[in-house]
């Protein structure tokens, strides 16, 4: 059964909560599990579903791919989770980002009061929830000929019909919520939170840190003189020690998910892959209750400079 929400810091203490992406089974990432979880499809908080107009990129006007979503309840919400949308199309220069937040009380019109074990977890979907069978979004459109294969609109249902729904339609073998066998989603995977140690703890692993950095250090510039050295130091840029902290930092936990997630999603690669440095979220600080409705938020996203890399 999933956990009720975030572990909790000690009592003074800000809390930093780093995501660590594992396999785990399918039940586990079911809506009434209320998971943290990345790629495949949405486990849809609230069942009052955004439109798929909702979810085109503003550039090329493709529809978006669920990217992750996080279990993060607060004071002023007993359940509430914030998913991330993105293009994956190759041929899109801009690329758009989409974030939403859907918070319930615990008393809702979808969930029971009570968490329920993953034996006991509701089938997906839910009865007379229309789901996209490409991609999980909601399905205004049907097939005309079979009726119970669900899209979100024209092109996934294209990609799906020659995909081999063609074949299949209406065939006894095919069920009302069955899946496309189009891949076209992120791998999917829980995304297991933790608490960053404390501050003792930090300045213990930093001690090993450093000094195996001074180790590295030392190889590195091995056979360098003092000359090239302290014009290697001249050249050295604010952004050079605030990438450096960067990096002292993560690598306390180095396996979190941060820019790395693009290669757990099979997506780092050169060309035109899908890219990013930094993915920076930004909720409403009060929570607002918007009842059943997905609120839009804002997501900033910051690229690799050629600096860095």
């Amino acid at each position: 059964m999933a956990a009720p929400g975030p572990a909790m810091a000690p009592v003074g203490e800000a809390s930093v909560e780093l995501g660590f992406v594992e396999p785990a089974a399918p039940t586990r990432l079911l809506s009434s599990q209320f998971p943290s979880k990345v790629g495949g499809r949405p486990a849809w908080l609230s069942l009052q579903l955004p439109g798929p107009e909702r979810l085109l990129c503003g550039g090329c006007a493709h529809p978006m791919v669920f990217l992750l979503q996080v279990y993060a309840p607060r004071d002023r919400a007993f359940h509430r989770t914030l998913l991330i949308f993105c293009c994956a199309a190759p041929a899109c220069a801009r690329r758009r980002f989409a974030a939403f937040r859907s918070q319930l009380g615990r008393i809702n019109d979808f969930h029971p009061a009570e968490p329920q074990p993953e034996a006991e977890a509701a089938p997906e979907p839910r009865p007379g929830l229309r789901l996209c069978r490409v991609c999980g979004a909601s399905a205004p459109k049907s097939c005309s000929r079979c009726r119970w294969a669900h899209y979100c609109g024209k092109e996934h249902q294209s990609l799906d019909w020659r995909a081999g729904h063609r074949e299949a339609c209406g065939q006894p073998g095919e069920a009302a919520g069955s899946l496309s066998s189009l891949n076209i989603l992120f791998p999917e995977f829980e995304l297991v939170m933790e608490l960053e140690d404390s501050e003792d703890q930090k300045l213990e692993n930093l001690k090993c840190v450093e000094s195996m950095s001074a180790a590295e250090s030392d190889c590195v510039t091995e056979g360098l003189d003092e000359q090239e050295l302290e014009a290697m130091a001249k050249h050295e840029s604010k952004e050079d020690h605030i990438f450096a902290k960067f990096r002292k930092r993560i690598a306390q936990a180095p396996d979190q998910v941060m820019p790395q997630l693009l290669n757990h999603l099979k997506v780092d690669s050169l060309g035109e892959s899908l890219d990013w440095g930094t993915l920076s979220l930004y909720t409403c600080q009060q929570s607002c209750d918007h009842g059943n409705e997905y609120s839009v938020e804002f997501l900033w996203k910051q690229d690799f400079s050629a600096d860095q890399l």
